[in-house]
């Protein structure tokens, strides 16, 4: 009894000792945490800087989305209209009565083609859509050039003469796929030359004729708008 009395103090000493270890480790231990919070509330004005980078760069994240979402939108559009077009064309084609008007567009075609059959129609169409290639594309780049260069320049020559060259390629692309099934037009090497010829000389004759008249056709817009300034 007398022994532990005097070892009270000892005790007391060390349980000193212990809470202010304790207390010394947690100091340590919420110190940092504490210094870094004042630090952050404390930062200069300038640290805003990045959050706006930030929200810049959320606002080109939401326009990039806003983009694709009217990308998907117009896609969606798009399969929505061919997907009506397509039932459309579907009801057409059951119809009768369009089958009717159909047969009745292409009979007076289909019988023109019969009776014309012959190596010399497919001759002659071949020439014809050869002088309009050969026209329309001399007109398309030296004649619109010739004309610009007397001061004269029209946007619907320009579409009429690419028209122009448009129906003439598809003219000859059909004139000769028909020639090749039904005649012997392609079979003959002077028959193809003799008309691409012939075609060619066609077409430049027309090219210069077209070229005189768009020519002459500048030179009045210009003499109308120099009478009607004066």
């Amino acid at each position: 009894m007398f022994a532990l009395l005097r070892l009270r103090p000892m005790f007391v000493r060390l349980a000193a000792m212990g809470s202010a270890l304790a207390l010394a480790a947690l100091v340590a231990i919420v110190a940092p945490d504490f210094a870094r919070a004042q630090e952050g509330s404390s930062a200069p004005a300038g640290d805003a800087q990045p959050a706006e980078a930030a929200n810049a760069d959320g606002a080109a994240d939401n326009a990039a989305d806003d983009s694709t979402d009217v990308k998907k939108e117009a896609r969606e559009l798009s399969e929505a209209a061919q997907k009506k077009v397509d039932e459309i064309a579907e009801q057409v084609d059951r119809d009768e009565t369009a089958q009717e008007y159909s047969a009745g567009l292409l009979q007076p075609i289909y019988q023109l083609a019969e009776h014309m059959s012959f190596s010399w129609f497919h001759w002659m169409a071949f020439a014809i859509m050869a002088a309009g290639v050969v026209s329309f594309a001399l007109q398309l780049v030296l004649g619109k050039l010739v004309v610009l260069m007397h001061g004269g320049f029209s946007l619907a020559e320009i579409f009429s003469d690419a028209l122009g060259l448009v129906i003439s390629l598809v003219g000859l692309t059909l004139t000769t796929q028909a020639a090749a099934e039904n005649s012997t037009f392609t079979e003959s090497p002077f028959s193809v030359l003799s008309s691409a010829a012939v075609g060619v000389i066609a077409g430049f004759v027309f090219y210069l004729w077209g070229q005189s008249q768009e020519v002459q056709a500048a030179r009045g817009r210009r003499e109308n708008s120099g009478r009607k300034k004066k």
